[in-house]
């Protein structure tokens, strides 16, 4: 067992260290190693489709994981309380929701998005005055949003409903005795204890949504987010550039990870 964990993990990081090597290679072909350098590393970095679709891959990550966190945590209290096969069916929606492969979600989500589009566009036209150009709904930054934040926050969900049914009751019990208002509760009892479960669910679904390319593939419309960009750059042949992107997106990544942590390990010993 110890060998064959020792090769799952030399395969699974492997490849995450050869291109985090070849991305600061001094030649112009990703397979051809020539020394070290940090040129790609400048050359991403200043690309201007890059770092424009940087951002938008930035924005839709920290909003689709905001929301989901948001909504996420409110359906889980919702289904702790609920009983019974409603229930049941909730929870076999929930995790149906996780396993289905994303681009069943990405087709499904598009068709729904045209569909609600062509019902809604005439009547906005039609509810426009003359001369004054209607809005239009369309795809883009709200769609690819919408979209992740339906996708990840089933993963909220999981996380709270389990840290919910690890906690301890009576502390809730204990405040609702003393005649504390339910908000009140909430702030200062059951948020704290749900948290560290809130915080990994955003993280979660940050990661995610950043690193999404089937469904931003499908519903981002005229938005090009960085995985998308690294897949047509892909298609023109593979950089250093590339591996550069890759790199850096990893780095962020673990940063984000260990920041987060850090927080968390904080917060437990002030507490």
């Amino acid at each position: 067992m110890r060998l064959y964990s020792i090769a799952v993990y030399l395969f699974l990081y492997i490849p995450i260290g050869i291109i985090v090597l070849f991305s600061f290679n001094s030649g112009r072909h990703a397979s051809d190693f020539q020394g070290l350098s940090t040129m790609w590393y400048g050359k991403a970095l200043s690309n201007p489709f890059v770092m424009e679709s940087l951002v938008t891959s930035l924005i839709i990550a920290f909003a689709a994981a905001t929301l989901s966190s948001l909504t996420g945590t409110a359906a889980a209290l919702a289904l702790q309380r609920m009983r019974g096969p409603m229930r049941v069916l909730f929870d076999g929606l929930i995790y149906i929701s996780i396993t289905i492969p994303g681009i069943v979600i990405g087709i499904t989500t598009l068709v729904a998005l045209v569909t609600a589009f062509d019902i809604v566009n005439p009547i906005l036209a039609d509810m426009w005055p003359e001369g004054v150009k209607p809005p239009k709904l369309s795809l883009g930054y709200a769609s690819v949003i919408a979209a992740h934040t339906l996708f990840t926050m089933s993963l909220v969900i999981v996380l709270v409903r389990a840290r919910i049914a690890g906690m301890d009751r009576a502390l809730i019990e204990a405040s609702t005795d003393l005649y504390a208002t339910p908000w009140r509760t909430f702030y200062q009892i059951t948020l704290p204890q749900i948290f560290p479960a809130i915080m990994a669910g955003f993280l979660l679904s940050f990661t995610f949504s950043f690193d999404d390319f089937i469904i931003s593939f499908f519903v981002a419309g005229p938005n090009t987010t960085l995985p998308i960009y690294v897949f047509s750059s892909i298609r023109r042949g593979i950089t250093p550039e590339v591996n550069a992107i890759g790199t850096i997106v990893l780095a962020f990544s673990l940063i984000l990870l260990v920041t987060a942590q850090f927080l968390l390990r904080a917060r437990n010993e002030r507490k």
